[in-house]
């Protein structure tokens, strides 16, 4: 696996120098080598007012001599990207597209904390909060955030955005009105009270508390604590009450917040649902954008004026943004034709291809970084043909998911066996391909904290997912080898007086493997040549999104060798907007598995996601035990990275064995867009709604960066010497 990941990285190393050199030859305005550490040359730092009004880049080009007057801007930059949206701008509390989370990060902003990714951890946003101040109670071992907000932050209607705004957002999220009407809570249980006001018990949340206009008081409940992301726990954004609940009014009578007025189920579900509600249309938002339309398709979004940046004091320099479906089969074409400036998240080999093809020409860039999810089939586990875990793991000895992979992504994809994106930090510090933050000792001679050093070091050289059962079967030769490799492993354990994990046996043929599951848990063929058990017989069907070719993979990959294990598997083909609605579905549903895609939240809790019984488990699995290692994940205090890990392998060697989905690849994302974009830094943000922050569509003329002359090296000649005079 370390090796494939290299490979992996090192293509995305590849890639990355050649989008560097084409983005230079595409913006000539950036001189990179008079940015060399190699070379002197005469620096002139931009105008810092200039680089968050401007743009960096145009910024530095006025430094450098260039004309404002002469620099061109455009006003509209269409994006596109191959996830249709659903058109849940709101919240996650529903269903949560990756193109829907993309939308609601550029119209809901001023979140209360936001990640930082240097220190790999959650912290107050600095301009929404000005102080921040946490307390810890003994005996409860609640935690109670006190934060000062800022004074200027405002809705895109004019409307100041204070703490009873935040208030009424945590009410809201918490509500049982919310479920009635169909919402899903996550994380309630982490706010003191939330649970007994979540299930109507009573109206007041304990936990938060507005003492001022500009302060507000949030307290954790000590018995969900110790939380890895704990900071994260605090995540909020302002939702306008007169938009979505007019008439009702947050009060704080000492005890917590509540609302008064008209607020229940009614009332919500005419201000949130429908084709008009909130949900799908946010007329007041708090973000960089706001919404000025969306057919199903295409999403029309204009510049808020009223914002005044995020954490990096970087604001929307593009007034107009359109975000909309784009087709792998022209998308291309139409990036060279102008119709689209942007291609996000690009996954398919071909047209990566294609994309890379066209920026020697000059005139399209290129930008790429791994992915923190996956693509995966997902099993309903509420169903009598798939709830065995036998089954579950027969059916994906039988599918060849390397073929899968090389057709979809082509070099750019890696076969995952787990719940995991090779753009996780989890993944990257266990493979060894980021190294593991340990600081080593101030004092070299301090023999106590140089053991302490070497020992931390070798806990983090012993993390393996080596224990992950491949569901892929080997040569014999290959088999021979890694019998061999593991043998002389285990030697070496055994001289040092380690212990070895139990590793997966060794398969050579994966037909004949998920043929032993199926007959060890009792399905025998019937007349039919379909195997069945107890009257349920393994006649299957999986919905799969229209217009991914992907389907041609499965009827060639995998659909003949479950035939030939005795499953039959029909591939139903409908719009990806009904697998979602599948996914989510109360009561029945109409398929046995289903395949789709995700992209984590940077604060990683599967706990909610499989849930024994859970209203977000789209699996509908029943393994207690795999629900109990994700609570036990989170359930590890902040700061604790190498014990966070190790549970974090716990949890991926449980799912790799219970298959309430099967795992098929992640891959690299490529974004291709016309090199007239400058400071489009996709790479550090990952999201084009991030990205396109502090970015501008504009031509920028050239201008040379002047050199400092270089100093003759002086050099001696035989027989010559220095005398110094006086």
């Amino acid at each position: 696996m370390k090796r494939l990941l290299a490979y992996l990285l090192a293509m995305i190393m590849l890639l990355s120098m050649g989008a560097g050199a084409f983005a230079t030859n595409a913006q000539p305005d950036v001189q990179t080598a008079a940015e060399s550490e190699e070379e002197e040359a005469a620096v002139i730092e931009p105008d810092p007012e200039l680089v968050r009004t401007l743009g960096y880049n145009a910024a530095r080009a006025i430094a450098y001599g260039v004309n404002p007057d002469d620099i061109v801007y455009y006003d509209h930059v269409t994006v596109g990207n191959t996830t249709p949206m659903r058109g849940d701008f709101f919240t996650e509390l529903w269903t949560n597209s990756t193109s829907d989370m993309d939308i609601r990060m550029l119209l809901h902003g001023y979140n209360l904390v936001r990640w930082d990714g240097s220190d790999g951890a959650f912290r107050a946003d600095p301009v929404v909060v000005t102080g921040m101040i946490g307390t810890e109670n003994t005996e409860t071992e609640n935690r109670t955030y006190t934060m000062v907000l800022a004074d200027d932050l405002y809705y895109s209607d004019g409307t100041q955005i204070n703490a009873w705004d935040y208030a009424f957002s945590f009410l809201l999220r918490l509500s049982p009105a919310i479920q009635e009407i169909g919402g899903a809570i996550s994380n309630g249980s982490a706010i003191l009270g939330a649970d007994a006001y979540s299930r109507g018990e009573t109206d007041v949340l304990e936990g938060v508390r507005v003492t001022g206009n500009d302060q507000i008081e949030i307290t954790l409940n000590g018995d969900y604590l110790p939380y890895f992301f704990e900071i994260g726990l605090l995540g909020c954004n302002p939702y306008p009450i007169s938009v979505l609940a007019p008439g009702c009014e947050v009060r704080d009578d000492g005890e917590g917040v509540y609302l008064t007025g008209p607020f229940d189920a009614a009332l919500l579900e005419s201000t949130l649902n429908g084709a008009s509600g909130y949900r799908i249309n946010p007329s007041v938002v708090s973000g960089p954008y706001r919404l000025v339309s969306f057919d199903g398709t295409t999403a029309e979004l204009e510049r808020n004026d009223y914002f005044k940046g995020n954490a990096d004091l970087e604001l929307p320099l593009i007034e107009k943004l359109t975000y909309t479906l784009a087709d792998n089969d022209d998308m291309e074409a139409k990036l060279v034709s102008g119709e689209f400036d942007i291609l996000n998240k690009v996954t398919k080999a071909e047209v990566i291809t294609a994309g890379m093809g066209e920026i020697a020409g000059g005139e399209i860039a290129m930008s790429n970084y791994p992915r923190s999810g996956l693509a995966y089939v997902v099993f309903c586990c509420e169903k009598d043909t798939v709830s065995s875990e036998a089954v579950r793991q027969a059916i994906t000895w039988c599918m060849d998911r390397d073929a899968v992979m090389r057709d979809y992504t082509g070099n750019f994809g890696l076969r995952v066996d787990s719940y995991f994106g090779v753009g996780q930090w989890m993944y990257s510090l266990v493979n060894g391909t980021a190294a593991p933050p340990v600081d080593p000792p101030e004092d070299e001679n301090d023999a106590e904290a140089v053991a302490e050093y070497e020992a931390a070091l070798e806990a983090w050289a012993e993390l393996s997912l080596d224990g992950l059962n491949s569901y892929t079967a080997v040569t014999e030769e290959e088999a021979e080898e890694l019998a061999a490799a593991r043998e002389a492993a285990a030697a070496e354990a055994a001289a040092e007086g380690r212990t070895i994990p139990q590793r997966p046996a060794i398969i050579t043929d994966a037909l004949a493997e998920a043929i032993r599951l199926l007959e060890a848990d009792g399905w025998t063929l019937n007349d039919s040549g379909i195997r069945e058990k107890d009257g349920v017989v393994l006649d299957l069907t999986m919905l799969v999104p229209a217009g991914n070719t992907i389907a041609e993979s499965f009827e060639a990959n995998w659909i003949p060798k479950l035939a030939e294990a005795g499953i039959k598997l029909t591939m139903k083909t409908v719009a990806p907007n009904e697998i979602s609605a599948t996914a989510y579905a109360d009561g029945d549903r109409e398929a046995d598995m289903f395949f789709m895609a995700t992209n984590f939240d940077i604060m990683f809790d599967p706990a909610t996601t499989f849930e024994v019984g859970g209203e977000r488990s789209v699996t509908r699995q029943s393994d207690a035990e795999l629900y109990e290692l994700a609570v036990a994940m989170r359930e590890t205090e902040p700061g604790e990275v190498l014990e966070y890990v190790q549970k974090w392998i716990a949890f991926e060697e449980k799912f790799n064995e219970a298959l309430p989905m099967i795992p098929i690849y992640s891959n690299v994302y490529f974004d291709f867009y016309t090199s007239l974009m400058h400071d489009y830094d996709i790479a550090s943000d990952t999201t084009w709604a991030e990205a396109i922050l502090g970015a501008v569509k504009a031509e920028i003329p050239e201008y040379e960066v002047e050199e400092e002359a270089e100093e003759e090296e002086f050099e001696l000649e035989d027989g010559e010497e220095i005398i110094i005079d006086g």
